[in-house]
């Protein structure tokens, strides 16, 4: 069974917002807005330690306590496990990135990718989501996005901690599949070509959207199908750039980022098309890919999501996109254009 079976649709809602990213957003509108999610249809719920320590998972939790656990599909990630103790807020950071969360839980949090860890961080993650049970459980940010030049030596961690430890969970029956939840390409690339136990699938974020997909059309989208490890494409619209943001890798957009983003939305203008509709069904005409989760912490961008998931695109819009070279070549198309 690939993991596009396990899944409840192909939108899913993901959670890093609602772990107080970027802004401190009030509780109500938060819970509102995963109600938004499920009163859209949106059955897969995508998660972490990580965002905002606990907060977001926090969140989610509550919000899906009122529902019957089998109707929806919930992930989350290991590596980061967090700690009783409290940090200042001020020195919270996102891996190399700093100030994503510093609005979240105080909560410190501790790189481990250990088999110990892993326990650990799934035994936390049930308490806080309110389950009995985690349908997938991604490996997160093993990369040197965040790591650095020791990025391989967190991986081999990983490798013999997390992979081996999620690897016979799955086979026990307690999760439905796991894989990595990353940025970047290369720790997929080098998951595949491991002897062990193979992944399910990957989250990849970022690295398959409309504004940058040359690395991941190249080095992963292809070994994913070969393997039947699919991807679920995170951060569709590019850290929220190409939805009316000014954000892109989890910083300022760069004038050239900005510059692609104005052809972008004036070629979609022009066809009369949504920049969200062609962000999320470019991402999902590549065969490899099982889903999207944008992010959202308003519940009116959720009904903008699901609007986006069903607006009908003129080929003519995606022949032109191809025409002004602003997607790849050999990138996959809707309607074969």
């Amino acid at each position: 069974m690939s993991l596009k079976d396990k899944l409840p649709g192909q939108l899913g809602f993901g959670t890093a917002p609602l772990g107080n990213m970027f802004r401190n957003i009030p509780e109500a509108e938060a819970l509102a807005t995963v109600d938004a999610a499920w009163d859209h249809g949106v059955r897969f719920f995508d998660a972490a330690p990580l965002y905002g320590a606990g907060l977001a998972e926090i969140r989610l939790g509550e919000a899906l306590s009122k529902r019957k656990r089998d109707d929806y599909v919930v992930s989350t990630k290991v590596g980061r496990l967090i700690l009783d103790e409290l940090e200042d807020p001020s020195q919270r950071s996102m891996g190399e990135k700093g100030g994503l969360f510093e609005h979240g839980n105080r909560n410190k949090i501790v790189n481990d990718y250990s088999a110990d860890a892993t326990l650990r961080s799934i035994e936390g993650s049930l308490k806080r989501l309110k389950t009995d049970r985690l349908d997938i459980v991604w490996v997160h940010d093993v990369a040197q996005d965040f790591f650095g030049d020791e990025w391989l030596s967190y991986f081999e961690s990983a490798r013999t901690g997390a992979f081996r430890t999620l690897a016979r969970l799955k086979e026990e029956g307690v999760i439905k599949a796991w894989g990595l939840g990353v940025n970047r390409v290369e720790p997929i690339e080098l998951t595949l070509a491991l002897d062990e136990p193979k992944p399910d699938g990957f989250l990849l974020a970022g690295r398959y959207t409309l504004l940058d997909h040359a690395s991941a059309l190249q080095r992963v989208m292809p070994l994913s199908l070969e393997h039947g490890a699919e991807i679920v494409v995170g951060g569709p619209y590019s850290s929220g750039v190409l939805a009316g943001g000014q954000n892109f890798e989890y910083q300022q957009a760069s004038p050239d980022i900005l510059a692609k983003v104005a052809r972008l939305k004036a070629l979609a203008q022009r066809h009369g098309v949504s920049i969200k509709a062609a962000a999320l069904q470019f991402a999902l005409a590549n065969p490899a890919v099982a889903a999207v989760i944008p992010g959202a912490s308003r519940p009116e961008r959720i009904a903008e999501d699901a609007a986006a998931m069903a607006e009908k695109i003129p080929a003519e819009f995606w022949h032109a996109l191809r025409a002004e070279k602003l997607v790849a070549d050999n990138a996959p198309l809707p309607y074969g254009a």
